[in-house]
């Protein structure tokens, strides 16, 4: 087995730093944001975070046992490290890579701040001072509830006008210049909930949705749809017939992942932009999508996949190819950061998920003064490391584990 602990231990003054603690908290906002803060015997701490579910922060405890004492600037070898120490029990993808991305974030925020430097500056400069947010927006039954639409939850206008106000308000009154919607629905499990068949009035009453967003919003913002990798190849190939008229920034996720011909054929028929990506794992799993065009926006996610490098390699090898990088992300405020900061260094990033608009305290969460999104964009910062750390008050408010804040 290849040996990634530390054999070049020649360093520059100030900069012969080791780890001395991993700690973990889970937060509960839409989703589980497993958090991760790495401690150094230099007084420096960086944060990172991880994609949601379980175990993963147990897995990060597990770590310890081979991170401490190890220089934490040598990030990508750490990363390589992890992973090669796990590999024994699936330590090349799966919720080990995962685990392994929250902690490369944050020796990423370590590094930055011992060498007085901003993330995206170790990852190779800066493309642009800010990066460009997509809103994901949700609508629908508990919407349209809410804001007094009663008809029956089959009811074409019931559905179109609740995505449509959702539409108007992100865009009017936020100020997002991009948003993407769910348009996988409970109709779409009639008459037959398994076998991905969507029948031709689901279909249209997608259809009537897409039409009635697009009218509401307009043709200057863009626009795209997940679908969760529901459809038969039949019915992805006729959704997308159906969705040509309307110019859409993307489809997402219009097939199951496994089978990378369905995927391919979805996209070489679909004059509807294809995106996909999200539950691949290191660059390895993203060559075939890539070399053999099996998408047209490839969709990351930083924190599951490998974290900033890896994702800065998957962005290097579709900048090859001309595809658009536009990662996926459901995180708090750090993991967002840290997809900021990627997305300044990448010169074909293009839009940067935001999926915690119905979370009101996600801003009192993070320690910045202002709130991050504005008139939809994020400011890359320009303070050491990831230039955001958490309120620990704010977060102990709203742990899934009460007491279990960073040990």
């Amino acid at each position: 087995m290849r040996d990634y602990s530390n054999h070049a231990t020649n360093r520059g003054e100030g900069r012969d730093v080791e780890i001395t603690d991993i700690e973990t908290c889970v937060i509960k906002g839409n989703f589980e944001w497993n958090l991760v803060r790495v401690h150094t015997d230099a007084g420096v701490t960086g944060i990172g975070e991880s994609y949601r579910g379980g175990g993963v922060t147990e897995i990060m405890e597990y770590m310890k046992r081979f991170l401490i004492g190890e220089n934490p600037l040598d990030v990508e070898r750490l990363f390589r490290r992890m992973v090669q120490e796990t590999s024994g029990h699936s330590g090349t993808t799966g919720k080990i890579v995962t685990a392994a991305s929250g902690i490369e974030i944050a020796l990423w925020d370590i590094a930055g701040k011992v060498l007085d430097l901003p993330v995206y500056q170790l990852l190779g400069g800066k493309y642009r001072d800010e990066v460009r947010i997509y809103a994901d927006c949700h609508a629908g039954e508990a919407f349209a509830l809410e804001h007094g639409y009663h008809s029956p939850a089959s009811d074409d206008a019931y559905e179109v006008e609740a995505y449509a106000e959702v539409a108007e308000q992100v865009v009017e009154d936020e100020g997002f210049t991009a948003l993407k919607f769910d348009l996988d629905q409970p109709f779409d499990n009639h008459p037959d909930p398994y076998n991905g068949r969507v029948s031709n009035g689901a279909i249209e009453r997608k259809r009537e949705t897409v039409e009635a967003i697009r009218d509401a919003i307009g043709y200057d913002v863009d626009l795209a749809f997940d679908v969760h990798w529901d459809y038969s190849l039949d019915s992805a190939k006729r959704l997308c017939r159906k969705l040509e008229p309307y110019d859409l920034m993307w489809l997402e996720d219009p097939v199951p992942p496994e089978n990378m011909d369905a995927q391919r054929e979805v996209t070489r028929v679909s004059r509807v932009p294809i995106a996909t990506g999200e539950n691949r794992f290191r660059v390895h799993e993203f060559k075939e999508l890539l070399y053999d065009f099996g998408v047209d926006i490839i969709t990351p996610d930083p924190t599951t996949c490998g974290g900033l490098a890896e994702s800065r390699a998957i962005a290097n090898r579709a900048e090859e190819n001309y595809i658009v990088f536009s990662p996926h992300n459901v995180c708090g405020p750090i993991g967002t950061m840290a997809c900021v900061h990627l997305g300044a260094s990448v010169p074909n990033f293009d839009v940067l998920e935001y999926h915690a608009r119905d979370v009101d305290w996600w801003d009192d969460l993070h320690d910045a003064d202002e709130p991050l999104i504005r008139d939809g964009y994020i400011e890359v910062p320009e303070t050491p490391g990831l230039g955001l750390d958490i309120d620990e008050d704010v977060a102990r408010e709203h742990l899934h584990d009460p007491g279990t804040m960073f040990g």
